[in-house]
């Protein structure tokens, strides 16, 4: 029963926390929920938030797999991990990038999911520029050619002129 009671608990913790953030949310099923978090260089996260029978698990797409560089972007990643509160990158089967993360249910409260979805957020979205830089340098010139010689905006790669030669 106490399994039961905490599930309860962490349940109304998430949805206490989310209603107060004015976050937009989804409950597709039972403990489970699906969060947009707004970000300035990335302008969306996607978190999910499943509560099971013991933990709360916390799942974020940061990125899709790099076209190049992988190497220096894993190792990147696996840098940063030593840094992070309640979540880690990691890498799916087909290389595409997530923050992960879980909690005891027991420590599941409204001030503890306000911070983890905020490191989510940090790391989503703070680290989204690095990594297209790091791992998508190269399609990142070839957008910027094809969009200037078309006559384009290019104002949403404004972000990385030192790598397209537009701050020359």
């Amino acid at each position: 029963m106490a399994d039961v009671a905490a599930a309860e608990a962490a349940r109304d913790a998430i949805e206490h926390t989310l209603q107060d953030a004015e976050l937009e949310w989804e409950h597709p099923a039972e403990g489970t929920y699906v969060v947009t978090l707004p970000g300035t260089r990335k302008l969306a996260t996607t978190c999910s938030l499943a509560v099971g029978t013991h933990s709360l698990s916390v799942n974020a797409f940061v990125i899709r797999r790099p076209d190049e560089n992988h190497a220096a972007v894993h190792r990147w990643l696996l840098e940063r991990n030593t840094r992070l509160y309640g979540v880690a990158y990691a890498a799916d089967r087909m290389g595409d990038i997530y923050l992960v993360g879980r909690l005891p249910l027991s420590a599941v409260t409204p001030q503890e999911v306000d911070r983890l979805l905020g490191s989510v957020l940090e790391n989503a979205d703070g680290s989204f520029n690095t990594l297209l830089e790091m791992g998508f340098a190269s399609s990142i010139r070839r957008e910027y050619a094809w969009r200037t010689s078309r006559g384009e905006s290019t104002r949403n790669l404004a972000a990385f002129t030192h790598l397209t030669g537009a701050d020359d």
